[in-house]
Formats: structure tokens, sequence, C-alpha cells
């Protein structure tokens, strides 16, 4: 490929159609590049082009469905956006080890989001806290008037929560503003309700407002499951202890830990994802409250109750939502809801919640017994022998051998077709 500038002003003014024409142009894109790019899938050409800036095309990832899940003794099919082999099939088994148990078991969440509004330059600490609580009530109802119908519905803005940060720029007021934002994610509403009080935080305690911005750590929207699978169908009592001996791992090393959250973080992204909300603002949320207490640590905890069986419990901030966003505008995310079925943001982070916990049990227990690989390498080795170029009528067969043979490898995969091209024996 020839070198290029990467300096390109005005791209984003250009139609869809010159903008791919520009790119195809300076990357050398050939023929059948060029239909890929075409190629917009669910969406319209209008519809991509006002999602995100400088568009060129639709990227797509495998759509599966989770099994077996019984939560709050209803059942879920559960829609899952992911590339990573073997997931959503782990979570389809975890969730049949625990439906023998009764299945899982989830709180309430509330969809309280927080918008932090940073105050700095204050004349006296002190004296701006005491107005501030003075006009509460007043910045409340200025906040509020911002979306009458979350009102209406029974949500919006209700405290204020005042915070005390020393840092090196010296002494400021960090104000939380707290807001049910019921079924949304909220991200907008809290945004524009901070931005919109902080004029008059500013009049009333004579500090300079700098940032008002909603925080993904979203500890007032806490989702907790819990659920017991069944000691037999896990693999037995070595399997169980195995289990405890990789949690207590986790909860001693954060480097352990750290793969450990992400293995929940698997199942919980991938319902994120499929269903139209911010997987960033769920990881780095999840991920800060595993850090909140000094270490980083796991999100699940693991006991054995009185007949040996494993006893899993989570708990993490999920922000999620069913209206706003990519809700209304992607197909996929409204086909995914549908299928869910679920009637409000309380229950898909209720679900969601399950979910990132069967997940953990089906890493752990593969972790404990056959190893996390076998999974992995049963369906990557058939994506080796697609790209050795072997037949699809063969595909299964030159997969079990590499399998077989422990050698998930291009080159080994096109010498065992070769075998079989000159009718060999395997």
């Amino acid at each position: 490929m020839k070198e290029f500038h990467s300096d390109i002003s005005g791209f984003y003014k250009l139609s869809l159609e010159e903008r791919q024409r520009k790119i195809s142009k300076i990357a050398n894109l050939n023929e059948e590049e060029m239909k890929i790019l075409q190629n917009f899938g669910y969406f319209k050409p209008n519809q991509i082009d006002t999602l995100v800036e400088n568009v060129i095309g639709s990227y797509q990832l495998p759509f599966g469905l989770a099994f077996n899940f019984k939560i709050n003794n209803r059942d879920y099919i559960i829609p899952m956006v992911i590339e990573e082999p073997s997931v959503i099939a782990a979570a389809s088994n975890a969730a049949k080890f625990a439906r023998r148990c009764g299945g899982f078991h989830s709180e309430e969440v509330r969809s309280v989001m927080i918008s932090q509004i940073q105050i700095t330059d204050l004349p006296d600490i002190k004296i701006a806290k005491e107005e501030i609580l003075n006009n509460k009530d007043h910045l409340l109802k200025i906040a509020n008037e911002q979306d009458p119908l979350l009102n209406e519905l029974g949500g919006g803005a209700f405290e204020l929560e005042i915070r005390e940060l020393m840092t090196r720029k010296g002494e400021m007021l960090i104000l939380h503003l707290l807001v049910d934002v019921l079924d949304a994610m909220g991200a907008n509403v809290v945004n524009t309700m901070a931005e919109i009080i902080s004029p008059f935080i500013e009049e009333i305690c004579g500090g300079k407002v700098y940032l008002r911005i909603v925080s993904n750590l979203a500890t007032h929207r806490l989702a907790k499951s819990k659920a017991t699978f069944d000691k037999e169908l896990l693999g037995g009592v070595e399997v169980v202890e195995g289990i405890l001996n990789a949690y207590e791992f986790a909860l001693a090393d954060p480097y352990r830990a750290t793969t450990h959250n992400k293995g929940i973080m698997n199942g919980i992204v991938a319902l994120t994802l499929a269903t139209g909300n911010d997987t960033r603002a769920i990881e780095s949320g999840a991920h800060a409250y595993a850090s909140l207490k000094g270490q980083y640590s796991p999100l699940t905890k693991f006991q054995v109750d009185s007949d040996g069986n494993l006893v899993g419990e989570i708990e993490l901030p999920l922000a999620l939502g069913i209206i706003g966003g990519m809700t209304k505008i992607h197909p996929m995310t409204r086909l995914a809801l549908k299928i869910l079925n679920v009637k409000s943001a309380n229950e898909l982070s209720q679900v969601a919640a399950a979910l990132g916990l069967a997940q953990n049990v089906a890493a752990l227990r593969a972790l404990a017994s056959e190893g996390i690989q076998k999974g992995h390498m049963t369906l990557h080795s058939r994506n080796i022998a697609r790209l050795a170029g072997v037949p699809e009528k063969l595909i299964e067969k030159v997969a079990n051998k590499l399998v077989e043979d422990k050698k998930i490898r291009v080159d080994y995969a096109k010498e065992i077709l070769k075998r079989i091209d000159k009718n060999k024996n395997l």
C-alpha cells in the first residue's frame, strides 16, 4: 500500500459515496473490498450516515442467543453480540446448572444516575456547602424543569450530595445531582440538568464551576444476583473445590481478579451491545466498582451450601436503558429487546447481572476441570480450517484432527487436507 497523509480536511462534508470513493483511492481497495464497504446490512445509507462522524460503512458482529435462564421465576432467552467462541454456550450451560436449583434471584435495580458538578475557587468551603443545601429545593426544581415528562412519569432529580475533595489544585466541592432516569440509561438528561443549574450554583456559593458531567460509576444503580449451581452438574466435589480455590486466588491477587472479571463482562457486555447500550460506560463502571475498597477485586463471591452445591453472588453497577439512544435507531437492538422481552431498565439490569454470574461460573468451571482452551479451540479450529481452504464438507473432520493433535495452525490444516486428498489415513 502506498504512503499517504492522514491530515484530510472536510472528509465529513463529503457524501457517503464520495467518502467511500476517496478512501478506496487512498487505501487502494479492490472491487471485492468495495462491495463489502457498500454493504450496509440492516442499515439504510441515510441512517448509517447520521450515527457517527466520517462514516464509510457498517461493521457487523455475530448475534447469538443464550438459553436455560430462569431469573426470578421467569424464563428468558438472552441475545448476545460477541466475537469470542464458546462464551454463549458456556453461559447457557451454567444457566442449566442453576436452573436445577431454582435459577437466579436478582434484586430490584434503582435507575438512579449521578451527574457531577465540579466547584472550584471557593472563598469559603463551609459557607458554600451551607448555601447549596439551603437552596437544594430550588436547584432541584430548576433541574426538573428541563424534563417535565420524566417528572410526570415518576422520575427526575430528587437529591444533592456534596463531597469535599483535596486536589493538587486545591480544595474543591463536588456536587452530585441524583436523578431517577426510569427506563433510560440517562446520561443526556443528567448532563442537561447539571448544565442548567451550574450558573445558579456559582451565584449562590461564589465559586467557579468547570466540569458538569455524568459519572459512569453508578453506585446508586447496583445490580445484584444470586444462584445455587448443582454440584453434580458442575462436575462433582473436586470441580466445586477448584472453583472456590480460583475465587480465593482472584480475591487475593488483582492480576487474576482482572481476568476473573473479564469473564463476567464477556456476558454483560455482549448483552449490553445487543441491546444498544453503552459498553464503555458499563465496563468502566464495573472495573471502578471492583477497585473501590483500595484493591482491584472480583465482582462475584462464592461459597458452598450444606449440600455441597456452589452458591454464587454478583454485585456491580449497571446503567442500562431500554429507551433512547440506539434502541430507537438500530434495528437489531429493537429485535434483541423484543426477544429478551423485558419491560423496564430495572428488569434488563437484573437479567444482565444473572448473565454475568453465569458467565463467571462457566469460566471458573472450565479452568477448574478441562481448561478454558478446550471450548475455545473447538470453535477456533473450524475457523483455522476455513482459512486453510478446507472444503465445507471436510471442515468438521479437519477441525477435530487439529484439536486432537493440539496443533491449531493453518499449515497443519493444509497438511491434513493433503493427506485426505491422497486418501491416506488420518
